[in-house]
């Protein structure tokens, strides 16, 4: 029977009148002080203990979270990894906190006598309700929730994320937003993330592809390119780019008339743009100054005396060699016979 407690110890204090011994009022009345007593005795202390409890896990939920945020600050972490570690220690606390008001209610609820089957009925259809209506949503929001426990991305990073590049912006438990070179900003949802490719972890490994000409000496060319990549890597301005020293990997095929030459730079993450321009100018120069010619797959070769190649030109020079020069039409000399007549 639903208990009274506070209306019974009122009504200690009227036991005459309707509420003497025997009359209707009166047994009421001793029903409800022998509620009373009993949900003192048995179910009071129970009700007590889950609050403490509760108040028990409230306390351990917070220190837990703040030593998370501390934790990111302690250890050097980014502005927007500490960003990301306080929007996922919120959650967090914001979700231990509902799931112990819903337990702590449920308790009180039920031993104030409540019958707490048609709720939980009508809280499971509605979650599936809910859960059908806003499944992406949901699943974004997990998907969030594990990107910012895994850290596979943080705010700053260079990445490509659903077929989309550039550098993450924010980061929250729906969305994820990204800004490309031209300065366009994408809003990703969380779930449409599958494949996660950071460019910004590690190092970073950059290829440049060295074209020269066929008449060219490997073995100079060899040489020349690894004294350039050296150069660049002693440099004041980017030796503290590099992690370690470029590598000039040799010939690596012959198209035609070049001779291609990969050279590798290993440098700190998104760090290799610099070197690899400055080792490109380089290269232009050296050639130049070293009298080697740059590969052309336009240029062919031709047999000479001494079977030496000999360099022709473009095909577009030979046409532009053999068509006729232009002619003044004021020097061209009138017609002496009719054209009609043949006179």
């Amino acid at each position: 029977m639903f208990p009274f407690p506070l209306a019974a110890a009122a009504s200690l204090a009227l036991r005459w009148g309707i509420f003497r011994e025997g009359r209707f009022m009166g047994k009421v009345l001793d029903e409800w002080i022998a509620d009373s007593q009993e949900f003192i005795h048995t179910k009071l202390p129970h009700l007590v203990v889950i609050a403490l409890i509760a108040f028990l896990l409230i306390k351990l939920l917070r220190i837990a979270t703040n030593r998370m945020v501390r934790l990111a600050e302690r250890h050097g972490a980014g502005f927007g990894r500490v960003g990301e570690v306080k929007t996922l220690a919120g959650v967090i606390r914001a979700t231990g906190l509902a799931a112990i008001g819903a337990i702590v209610g449920m308790q009180f609820l039920d031993a104030l006598g409540v019958n707490l089957t048609p709720l939980l009925a009508s809280a499971g259809v509605a979650g599936v309700a809910i859960g059908l209506a806003a499944q992406n949503i949901v699943k974004d929001m997990f998907n969030g929730v594990l990107f910012l426990v895994e850290g596979q991305f943080n705010v700053g990073d260079q990445v490509r994320l659903a077929g989309l590049a550039g550098t993450v912006e924010t980061m929250t438990l729906r969305k994820t937003t990204v800004r490309d070179g031209d300065g366009t900003l994408y809003v990703i949802p969380n779930s449409q993330i599958t494949t996660v490719a950071n460019l910004s972890v590690g190092y970073s490994l950059a290829t440049v592809n060295v074209s020269v000409d066929f008449s060219a000496d490997p073995d100079q060319v060899l040489a020349l390119l690894n004294q350039v990549a050296m150069d660049i890597r002693n440099d004041p301005q980017f030796k503290n780019l590099f992690i370690a020293d470029p590598q000039v990997l040799g010939v690596d095929s012959v198209k035609g008339s070049q001779l291609i030459f990969p050279v590798q730079f290993k440098t700190k993450p998104t760090q290799q743009y610099g070197p690899m321009r400055e080792f490109q100018r380089r290269v232009r120069l050296a050639l130049e100054e070293h009298h080697m010619l740059p590969g052309d797959p336009l240029r062919v070769y031709g047999a000479q005396t001494g079977g030496a190649a000999q360099a022709r030109p473009h095909p577009e020079e030979e046409a532009a060699a053999r068509e006729p020069e232009p002619v003044d039409p004021t020097t061209i000399k009138p017609q002496e016979t009719n054209p009609f007549s043949g006179e």
